[in-house]
């Protein structure tokens, strides 16, 4: 589990590059947002998160698999995961914010998520 990495994924540069060249001006792990999202932008009011598909475990992927060994721990953890989420996108929404979770195996259609955010803000690109 150590060799999963947390921070400074591929998916997460990918993400970054796509708003880079969309010239979408972002923070990354705004703290002070509830979830603190991988990238947001305060004044436009949108967040996204880069989901793991293991630690988030993206529901029908093959990589959101279960560890043979301590299985129930793992089961609540997942569970405990998907609920803090839920609340994080809840209460970013309640906020007004527009918020887009790219899991990690659909990095080939970051573009089109990334778009959301640029039809819905009216941002020039």
């Amino acid at each position: 589990m150590a060799r999963i990495r947390q921070k400074g994924t591929r998916i997460e540069a990918a993400v970054a590059s796509a708003l880079r060249d969309l010239g979408l001006h972002y923070r990354k792990n705004v703290r002070k947002l509830p979830g603190s999202p991988d990238f947001a932008n305060r004044s436009k009011r949108w967040a996204i998160f880069v989901h793991g598909c293991f630690w988030h475990h993206h529901a029908g992927c093959h990589k959101a698999t279960v560890p043979k060994s301590n299985r129930m721990f793992w089961l609540n953890k997942f569970r405990d995961n998907k609920r803090r989420d839920a609340r994080s996108i809840r209460r970013l929404r309640q906020d007004g914010y527009r918020v887009v979770v790219i899991w990690e195996c659909q990095e080939r259609r970051i573009r089109n998520k990334l778009t959301k955010i640029l039809e819905a803000s009216g941002v020039d690109s």
